[in-house]
């Protein structure tokens, strides 16, 4: 989400650790899960020397085998394959989960690295005549990217070349981030975990090692095929000789068959109106004849294949719009300054799609369909209104869409009612994909699918106002490489079900319930329901602690909602499974209290199952675990340590089973508050999650 760092100097200051079961002092050493430092050269692929055909295709989704997965997440009309399990002659990266390393922000964490003349080659699973590579080049040595060729053939025939960019990528140093590679530190005054110091203003400026901590390393690019290919074909990415750029990571390839174009005869067709389908001329003025077009004679608006040039908002209201389908109409845009800039504070617009703002009145009835929106924008400025789909839209839908290189995929600032988010991909944000902000109420998120965001994923952000009534349901978010996958900040009577997340990168997590940035108290019931997290648990850079798969926060004030998680699935989690935790700061101000968790699978810890570092309570039914790393609870409470005992009490309602290293992981001596805190626990990598 758009916002400021998550605490200036949120700092967990030094503790006694404590475990009271046993005699053990445990170090408070953090390791981070993986093979430790990015492997610049860990060895060539075995390359495929079998027949013609190549190796059996490898599908996965979020780069784990489908039948872990079965009815969560989106479904996609796109076979997804992890380019380490193709062939190649290219070095494989990772598997890695350090910050700031490229495996990290790959797909499964790992990707195949080419150099000028090196191939990844990829089986079709099924027929295809369109691609998504997932890549990353590197950035020009004082940022603003570099472009360079890759060649793609099928079955060693005619050759396409794609155009990769960096241009896109490649963010630098603290929040909200810089494109200077060269830059000195953008807030001297903020603790840095790599000089493990608080520096008080008397303090020189720490050294860095510059470029400091790069992150939003990949970008992707589509591509459709000269015909139709079949299930065995083969595809071969190479970064040719000569190349520009000394490297080329790629990550996964995506396949599908995309249908013939739509054609809509009986609609306000945009050419008519003297739209220029070859995007060399700007379109938005006639985008908007044709709108009022539509809008007097109950017309729907038809934007046929072509790309269009839009470098502003297209105000909508009462109107429904329709391209040939994403694969065939781009609606494309330059970020252009505003000098003045806007009241609303935006020093920059650009190419989106936005209803009146709620002050205003709001839009209603907007029904966006089947085109896709690429933006342009290259840096983060919160101020900036520069997202693909903005404003307010009550009894609105937006279907089919494909949103890359805005800010912000979708923004809706209510109050609003009814709008219904369905089918779409967003791609390559700076940062959120999806944000519900301020009164957004009845509304749904669905089968929508979101690779690598700056930040929050999907977020419902009950600021001033709640959201109510609303759902995230049958998502997939993988990769934000900032925050979290799904993050829910205060509300009524929300629900989040059957979502995929994976791949989460720092300082956030897979599924994050939070009382914090001015939102509304949590009230009424919060659903947390039959979701997958994956290789989720990261490192929270400003406490210099992990966190958990799924994670409660309370900073602005108590969480005692009836919150329920129920039927989650958490794999193969870098840290914890289950975190609940407040700011040292408050920690004797805010609780947790009374969430209950039932049904859940725990696949893999770093460390523990439950880290709870807050004072409250939280029951526990039918919690299954196994390949725990660290005692099963570590419970540090508010870190007052009372001789009564922990601060955070847990209930065992029954059915909790397995465990890990140290034994059942809801062993009987734990309950109700038993201290056992450790507080930053060495991480014990768990092997891949498998079928339960």
């Amino acid at each position: 989400m758009s916002r400021s760092i998550i605490g200036v100097v949120a700092r967990w200051p030094g503790r006694p650790t404590r475990w009271v079961a046993t005699a053990t002092v445990i170090g408070l050493t953090i390791v981070a899960a993986g093979t430790g430092p990015a492997q610049a050269d860990a060895g060539p692929a075995q390359a495929n020397r079998g027949g013609h055909a190549g190796p059996a295709p490898v599908v996965t989704r979020a780069g784990l085998d489908p039948a872990l997965v079965a009815g969560r997440g989106a479904s996609v009309a796109f076979l997804e394959q992890e380019a380490e399990n193709a062939r190649t002659n290219g070095t494989v990266l990772g598997p890695d989960r350090s910050a700031y390393t490229l495996p990290a922000e790959a797909s499964g964490r790992r990707a195949v690295k080419l150099t000028p003349g090196r191939y990844v080659e990829f089986t079709l699973p099924k027929a295809a005549n369109a691609i998504t590579v997932r890549y990353s080049i590197p950035d020009a040595p004082n940022g603003g990217g570099i472009t360079a060729p890759l060649d793609v053939t099928v079955n060693g025939g005619a050759r396409q070349t794609m155009t990769l960019t960096s241009q896109y990528s490649w963010l630098y140093n603290q929040y909200p981030f810089t494109n200077d590679p060269n830059a000195d530190l953008l807030h001297p005054d903020w603790w840095i975990t790599e000089c493990a110091c608080v520096p008080a203003a008397t303090t020189p400026t720490p050294t860095i090692t510059k470029p400091f901590r790069p992150m939003h390393f990949y970008d992707e690019q589509r591509l459709r095929l000269s015909r139709t290919y079949q299930a065995g074909d083969r595809v071969r990415l190479t970064a040719p000789a000569g190349s520009n750029a000394d490297w080329t990571v790629i990550d996964l390839l995506d396949s599908e068959l995309v249908g013939p174009p739509r054609v809509r005869l009986l609609a306000a067709n945009v050419l008519a109106f003297g739209a220029d389908p070859t995007g060399r001329r700007d379109s938005a003025d006639a985008i908007d004849r044709a709108i009022a077009f539509a809008q007097r004679t109950r017309l729907k608006v038809y934007l046929p294949p072509g790309t269009y040039q839009v470098n502003r908002h297209i105000i909508v209201d009462d109107v429904t719009i329709e391209g040939a389908g994403n694969w065939y109409t781009t609606v494309k845009g330059r970020e252009v300054a505003l000098d003045p800039p806007a009241p609303d504070g935006s020093v920059h617009t650009g190419v989106g799609f936005y209803g009146k703002s709620a002050a205003d009145g709001g839009s209603r009835n907007v029904h966006l369909s089947d085109f896709a929106i690429s933006g342009d924008v290259r840096e983060r400025i919160d101020t900036d209104q520069v997202n693909g789909i903005g404003g307010a839209m009550s009894h609105s839908t937006i279907d089919g869409l494909h949103i890359q290189h805005t800010k912000v995929g979708i923004w809706f600032d209510g109050p609003m009612t009814d709008v219904r988010v369905t089918n779409n991909v967003i791609v390559d944000q700076v940062a959120d994909a999806l944000n519900f902000h301020t009164g957004v109420t009845k509304s749904a998120v669905r089968n929508n699918f979101v690779r690598n965001t700056g930040d929050d994923g999907l977020a419902m952000w009950s600021e001033k106002t709640a959201n109510a009534d609303n759902t995230f349901e049958h998502n997939t978010v993988q990769t934000p490489t900032l925050a979290n996958g799904i993050a829910i900040y205060g509300g009524t009577d929300n629900t989040v079900s059957k979502n995929l997340v994976a791949d989460p990168i720092r300082e956030g997590s897979g599924i994050h319930l939070g009382s914090r940035f001015g939102a509304e108290p949590f009230t009424g019931q919060l659903r947390i329901t039959d979701n997958t997290v994956v290789r989720a648990g990261t490192y929270e850079l400003n406490w210099n602690i992990g966190l958990g798969a799924i994670w409660i926060y309370a900073l602005d004030r108590d969480i005692d909602a009836d919150i329920r998680v129920t039927g989650d699935y958490y794999l193969d989690s870098t840290y914890n499974a289950i975190m609940l935790v407040s700011e040292w700061s408050v920690k004797d101000l805010y609780s947790v209290d009374g969430v209950s968790f039932a049904d859940i699978r725990v696949d893999g810890t770093g460390t523990s199952v439950v880290s709870a570092r807050v004072s409250g309570s939280a029951s526990f039914a039918n919690v299954d675990a196994r390949n725990v790393g660290a005692v099963g609870v570590n419970n540090c409470g508010s870190f007052n340590f009372p001789p009564t005992g922990s601060e955070f009490s847990l209930t065992d309602r029954g059915g909790n089973d397995g465990g890990g290293t140290t034994g059942p992981w809801l062993a009987p001596w734990l309950l109700p508050d038993t201290i056992t805190c450790d507080d930053r626990p060495a991480v014990v990598p768990p092997p891949p999650p498998s079928t339960w």
